[in-house]
Formats: structure tokens, C-alpha cells, sequence
């Protein structure tokens, strides 16, 4: 069973055993480091793409640590992810300023062009939606993330066009400006 290298634009498929073979390099080198296991997991991810529940479990026995604190770090940090995600990672901020001017009508936009709900990625694998409480950016509210990208003073007018611009990037094979 391959998986897309998510290190990379390259697209090509990296076989499974290779990317246990990469984390394997990793947990070596992190073993005996104390806090290893954030970075471990992020590596991890960055390798996988996701963290799935047997890269959890090789980890957990790796380190010899009870897979409920494993899992229980990859829970609580919103960073981490058990399932696949998107190209395109669309955060909406749902803090109190963007919540205020328009956040929620924002999200069900989101939510109806890409036919998506919170949590869940298309179909295409090209995006994922998820919900934030608060960027920072309070004063360009409402505001949603592509990636790394912020998107300030969005409206529910301008969602079909954004999504269209980031297919149409992917499609010819650029990257939209982070």
C-alpha cells in the first residue's frame, strides 16, 4: 500500500515501508530526547500526511509509552490529524470579531461549495475544512487560512471564486502565493 509523499509537490507515490522506514531513522535519532514525542509526531505527519492508528502504535511501542498518551497528545493538539487531509487545509476563524462580522455565514459557504462538513476533506483530496477560534488578525475579521495563507474580510459573496482560483492553481500546477 503506497502513500502520496506529502513532503513534497512531486506527487509520486512513496511505498509504505519506506515511510516506516524514514520514521524508524526518526525515533532513533529522538529516543532518548526528553519531550521527543511532539516532534516525533510531527515528523511523523509530515511523512504521512496524517496520523493513522498504526503509526500511532509503532510510535506508542517504539518509545515504550501506553498508546492512550500517544494518542491522547495527537487529540489534543489541533495541529495533528487522524485522518487524511486536503492540499489545501481552509481554516474559518470562528473567534468572537470574525464570528461577529459574518464568520458563520462564511463556514456554511465553505460548507455548501465544497459540499464538505467540518473535519472532512473533498472528495478530490484538494481541501479540508476545519474551524479555528482565533488567528490574531481581529481588525481584518472575518478571516479564513488556506494553508498558511490568510484571507481577510471574506464574504460568502466572494467563496465560490476563492475555491476557483486555488482548483485552477492546482490544475496548471502553481502554487497560490503563502
Amino acid at each position: 500500500m503506497g502513500t502520496e509523499c506529502s513532503t513534497c509537490a512531486c506527487k509520486t507515490e512513496v511505498p509504505e515501508s519506506e515511510l516506516f522506514a524514514r520514521l524508524n531513522e526518526t525515533l532513533n535519532d529522538y529516543r532518548d530526547k526528553p519531550g521527543n514525542l511532539i516532534p516525533i509526531l510531527q515528523i511523523a505527519q509530515g511523512l504521512f500526511g496524517y496520523l493513522p492508528e498504526n503509526v500511532l502504535k509503532h510510535i506508542s511501542k517504539d518509545l515504550d509509552k501506553p498508546y492512550s498518551e500517544v494518542a491522547g497528545v495527537v487529540s489534543f493538539y489541533s495541529f495533528f490529524s487522524t485522518h487524511p487531509r486536503g492540499k489545501y487545509l481552509i481554516r474559518v476563524c470562528l473567534g468572537t470579531a470574525c464570528y461577529v462580522r459574518g464568520g458563520k455565514a462564511i463556514l456554511d459557504s465553505l460548507k455548501k461549495a465544497l459540499k464538505i462538513d467540518v473535519g472532512e476533506t473533498t472528495e478530490d483530496k484538494l481541501f479540508s475544512l476545519e474551524v479555528g477560534r482565533c488567528f490574531g488578525a481581529c481588525g481584518l475579521a472575518p478571516v479564513i487560512l488556506v494553508n498558511d495563507k490568510v484571507h481577510q474580510r471574506i464574504k460568502p459573496s466572494k467563496i465560490a471564486e476563492l475555491i476557483s482560483q486555488y482548483k485552477t492553481a492546482d490544475m496548471e500546477g502553481e502554487t497560490i502565493d503563502e
